[in-house]
């Protein structure tokens, strides 16, 4: 799931994503555009039932991003803005920060 949020002057987008907690057992990251794809930069922290974790994003620009899940499992996010065609041959999902 994704939330977001804009600053009061929209300069920042405050982007929550979160994964059940019945999806993971031991880890969620996010990685994406937006961290070079880095697996260490985002970690979801499980919180209140949920993995869940809060990326400042420029605002009017789109990010691609995938769930790490227990260090060896992709998942795309089932409330993403778009989906798209990776160099994998498989789907990244989007989040969109559009004003």
């Amino acid at each position: 799931m994704i939330k977001k949020q804009f600053t009061p002057k929209k300069t920042v987008c405050k982007v929550t994503f979160t994964v059940c907690t019945e999806k993971a057992n031991d880890s969620v990251a996010v990685l994406g555009d937006f961290n070079n794809w880095d697996p260490t930069a985002n970690p979801l922290s499980n919180k209140n039932g949920d993995w869940e974790t809060t990326v400042k994003l420029n605002p009017n620009e789109e990010f691609k991003f995938r769930y790490l899940i227990d260090g060896s499992v992709w998942e795309n996010d089932e409330a993403a803005d778009a989906y798209v065609t990776n160099e994998f041959g498989t789907q990244d999902s989007v989040v969109n920060t559009n004003i």
